[in-house]
């Protein structure tokens, strides 16, 4: 018996709700019955391989439903779940073989030149017969039952997520069982979600965020339609056709999918169905905001934020979004969030400080990186100054997360920065983010925009902004309106224009900051 996992959602939804649609794409279907007895299918084929507890099995493929078996298989075992992004090359796919010693890779036809490009020497299962791998989910559905037990426990390591960015080898994140289980439980929570709703599969299932959504539509046994987002009009024929009640995007969604001819959009009654809409993993700007509820008028729009060490900590009520459009929020469900200053007092209101999670969705640490793990991952005893846990317990552990934000009077936060990006020119603290937002707020033709520091022996440090758009302007403009807003010494000194941003990450498409100031350097 396994309690507190993703195997119980699976089994409950399995026995429960078995004639219900649990997954689909395009002709792929799947019954909760029917995806239960695929998942065994592959999890009873993987025991067989008499793996070691804990060993690594990675996914690097395409999305699909049978990546979603794929990913519930592994769950299902007493191993590790590690998937790999699909647009990583050979060099950065072997550095994640090697770095959590994995040891058999589900892939599909399309990615098993790179995985044998990387000279991996382990187990090779494709979803489709090929001479390359050593068996496929073909041949496993017929030649293995149904039939699996196990009892995996909710403090055993479920998965280990990586990032890549220019600035080094990628770390590992290692999430157990119960921390993704919570996270389901927290954002069906507050998102209100219901077992008929439709939840669009638009995100990689890569890191937490994208794979919330499989594990959300497990915990309430509602359907997950899966899209491979290419171009708006298919997006949009994917919301209609599909009947989405559930949106989950990224900021970089939002912005492409109005980048489209207006007229080309269907009209918003297309969309009655869609009701809630979340967006996470950078910033929400004011024309984000407009295009979201001009277009999906009947939806709730709720911008939330998470850590890369805890699922998620804060999320903004969507009836907030238009008063406090810059705000990350509150608490979610089940987590405490505190702001402390470096003397480790609590921050009044608009004091800036760091941000500590206590409670749920906490991870286990970093894979192989005890200093990043020390500096992350605290006791309690952080907190000294704050709160007193009852009988001076000390064994618990926050995150420090390394956001500088500040609570205004009622208790809202917001982001003001990473505490490394913190700008320090001509006597002052800057911060980047407050550039950024009034940048976006006061020129609609800038859609990207980074804000950074380069060293100045005057001054310390001199402001540079980059910024994209569908043209470039004229500095000269572009200052005229931030000194509207802005004192002298937040002006950057240098303003360039950049419509190909490099990518902090392959799968979120956020600007990589540490690359354009390397330029600069």
């Amino acid at each position: 018996m396994t309690v507190n996992t993703i195997r119980e959602l699976l089994e409950n939804a399995a026995h429960g709700n078995p004639e219900k649609l649990a997954i689909t794409l395009d002709g792929d279907r799947y019954t909760y019955a029917g995806l239960f007895e695929r998942v065994n299918q592959v999890a009873h084929y993987l025991t067989t391989l008499n793996l070691p507890k804990g060993s690594r099995i990675g996914i690097y493929s395409n999305k699909s439903c049978d990546q979603v078996i794929a990913i519930l298989a592994i769950m299902s075992t007493e191993h590790i779940f590690v998937p790999i992004t699909r647009l990583l090359k050979p060099e950065q796919v072997k550095h994640i073989i090697e770095d959590c010693g994995i040891t058999c890779i589900i892939t599909d036809t399309k990615k098993i030149e790179t995985v044998k490009a990387t000279g991996f020497s382990g187990k090779i299962i494709s979803y489709t017969p090929t001479e390359e791998s050593d068996v496929s989910f073909e041949e496993i559905y017929k030649c293995y039952t149904g039939k699996h037990a196990c009892d995996i426990k909710g403090h055993d390591n479920a998965a280990i997520t990586y990032t890549f960015s220019s600035t080094g080898n990628p770390k590992g994140i290692v999430i157990n069982h119960r921390a993704l289980f919570d996270g389901a439980a927290i954002v069906a929570k507050y998102l209100d979600i219901r077992s008929d709703d439709v939840i669009s599969g638009i995100l990689s299932f890569n890191l937490d965020y994208g794979l919330n959504q499989i594990y959300t539509a497990l915990f309430k046994q509602a359907t997950l339609a899966i899209h491979k987002f290419v171009l708006p009009s298919d997006f949009f024929t994917h919301l209609i056709n599909d009947g989405v009640t559930v949106l989950p995007l990224m900021p970089i969604h939002i912005t492409q999918m109005f980048d489209e001819d207006p007229h080309r959009i269907p009209k918003p009654e297309h969309f009655n169905k869609l009701r809630t809409i979340t967006s996470s993993g950078g910033n929400i700007t004011p024309l984000m905001i407009k295009n979201i509820t001009t277009h999906f008028p009947d939806a709730k729009f709720y911008s939330m934020h998470g850590l890369s060490e805890a699922f998620r900590s804060a999320y903004l009520d969507p009836a907030q979004i238009h008063i406090r459009p810059n705000s990350i929020g509150k608490a979610v469900p089940d987590v405490e969030l505190y702001i402390i200053n470096e003397e480790g007092e609590a921050c009044k209101p608009r004091e800036v400080g760091e941000l500590i999670h206590r409670g749920a969705c906490i991870y286990k640490g970093y894979w192989n990186a005890p200093e990043e793990t020390r500096k992350r991952f605290k006791s309690i005893q952080i907190l000294d100054k704050v709160l007193k846990p009852e009988g001076n317990l000390t064994d618990e552990i926050v995150v420090a997360s390394g956001d500088y934000v500040y609570a205004d009077e009622e208790g809202y936060i917001y982001f003001v920065c990473r505490k490394d990006d913190m700008i320090k020119t001509q006597g002052y603290r800057v911060s980047p983010y407050e550039i950024e937002s009034v940048v976006y707020e006061n020129i609609p033709e800038i859609t990207e925009c980074i804000v950074f520091s380069i060293p100045n022996e005057e001054i310390e440090e001199e402001i540079v902004m980059v910024y994209g758009g569908k043209r470039e302007l004229p500095k000269n403009e572009i200052l005229f309106e931030l000194k509207k807003h802005l004192p002298n010494y937040m002006l950057p000194a240098q303003i360039v224009y950049n419509p190909n941003m490099p990518r902090k990450s392959l799968h979120s498409k956020q600007i990589d900051k540490e690359a354009l100031r390397k330029e600069f350097v």
